[in-house]
C-alpha cells in the first residue's frame, strides 16, 4: 500500500466509523464494518478504479454493510435478555470539548435507542440526510432507492423520531455541573439532593444482557429511580476500590463505574434537558464494555463482598 493510499484510508476511517456506529449502536460491529469498508476502498484503488469522491464511496460501502448487518441482527435483538442499549462511547471530560460537541446530540444513547424503531433503510436515510448532510440524490444512490422514495423514507423517519426525541438544550458547562451534583449526591447517599436533580418522569434504563444482574425493565418516576440509584451506589461502596469518574459518554455527561486498577463494572450515561436529568442508562453487560477497558467480574466481587 502506498503512503498516499494509507493517508487516504486514515482520513476516511473516522467518517466511516461515525456512520457505522450510529447505524449499529455497537463499537465492535462498527469497527468490523469500517475494516471491511477500508479494505474495499483499498482494493478499488489497487485495481485502478477512478473514484471521484473517496468519502462518498466509503460512505456508500459502510452504509450498505451496516444495513446488511442490521437485517441479520434483528433476530438477535428480539431475543435479547432484558432491555437493549447501545455500546457506550466513553471519552475523558478533559478531552477537547469541541470535538465531542460536534453532532453530540446524534450520538446520545437516547437517540440511538430511538433509531432502533426504524427500518434499516429509514435509519440510513435519516442519518445521512440530517446528521451527515448528504443530498437526496447521493442518498438515493447509496441506499438503492429512487430520490422520491428516499425523501419519503426521510420524512417518515424524521416524523417518528421528532415525536419522541429528547432536547439537550443546556450548555456543556451547565450539563457538567448538574452531572457533578448528581454523582456527588449518589455517592453521598443524599436522597433529597438526588431527587431535586431528577425530572418527575425520569426513566432509568439498564442493560445486563443476561450476563450480570440488571434491571429487568426500565424504571419510571423520581422516587423509584432515586432510591434504586442509591441502593446501587451503596452496594458499590461495599466493593473495595470501587469508584465513579465523571466523563463524556456519547456526547453527554456520564461515568464509568470502576474497581481496583481501573477495571470496568459498568457505564452510566445521563440525558439532561431543562435543567434536570431526564434519563439514566446503566450498561453493565460486559460484552458491551470491552472497548472501554479491562472488565471486572461483578459476580465474583459480589460473592467476595458477601463472604468478607
Amino acid at each position: 500500500m502506498t503512503t498516499s493510499h494509507e493517508e487516504l484510508l486514515d482520513e476516511l476511517r473516522p467518517a466511516a466509523f461515525a456512520i457505522a456506529y450510529r447505524m449499529l449502536g455497537s463499537v465492535a460491529e462498527a469497527e468490523d464494518v469500517v475494516q471491511e469498508t477500508l479494505l474495499r476502498v483499498h482494493g478499488a484503488l489497487q485495481e485502478g478504479q477512478q473514484i471521484d469522491s473517496p468519502r462518498a464511496y466509503a460512505a456508500t460501502v459502510a452504509t450498505r454493510l451496516a444495513i446488511d448487518q442490521l437485517r441479520s441482527a434483528r433476530a438477535r435483538r428480539e431475543s435479547y435478555v432484558g432491555e437493549w442499549l447501545p455500546e457506550p462511547l466513553v471519552a475523558d471530560s478533559a478531552d477537547d470539548p469541541a470535538r465531542h460537541a460536534e453532532m453530540a446530540d446524534s450520538l446520545s444513547l437516547a437517540f440511538l435507542v430511538l433509531l432502533e424503531s426504524l427500518s434499516p433503510e429509514q435509519r440510513a436515510v435519516l442519518l445521512l440526510r440530517d446528521v451527515f448532510d448528504y443530498g437526496f440524490d447521493e442518498i438515493a444512490e447509496i441506499v438503492g432507492k429512487s430520490e422520491d422514495n428516499t425523501r419519503q423514507l426521510a420524512s417518515r423517519a424524521r416524523r417518528h423520531v421528532e415525536e419522541r426525541r429528547a432536547r439537550f438544550d443546556a450548555s456543556r458547562a451547565q450539563r457538567d455541573e448538574l452531572a457533578r451534583r448528581f454523582f456527588a449526591a449518589a455517592e453521598q447517599g443524599d436522597l433529597t439532593g438526588l431527587e431535586e436533580l431528577l425530572a418527575e418522569d425520569v426513566v432509568l434504563h439498564g442493560d445486563g444482557g443476561g450476563k450480570v444482574p440488571a434491571l429487568a425493565r426500565s424504571l419510571h418516576g423520581r422516587g423509584r429511580v432515586a432510591r434504586t440509584l442509591l441502593a446501587w451506589t451503596r452496594q458499590g461502596a461495599r466493593i473495595p476500590g470501587a469508584s465513579i469518574r465523571q466523563v463524556v459518554v456519547n456526547g453527554q455527561p456520564g461515568a464509568p463505574l470502576l474497581v481496583g486498577d481501573d477495571k470496568v463494572l459498568g457505564v452510566w450515561a445521563l440525558d439532561i434537558a431543562d435543567g434536570q436529568v431526564q434519563g439514566i442508562s446503566s450498561i453493565v453487560n460486559p460484552d458491551k464494555l470491552r472497548h472501554v477497558g479491562p472488565i471486572a467480574d461483578l459476580r465474583t466481587l459480589l460473592k467476595q463482598r458477601e463472604t468478607s
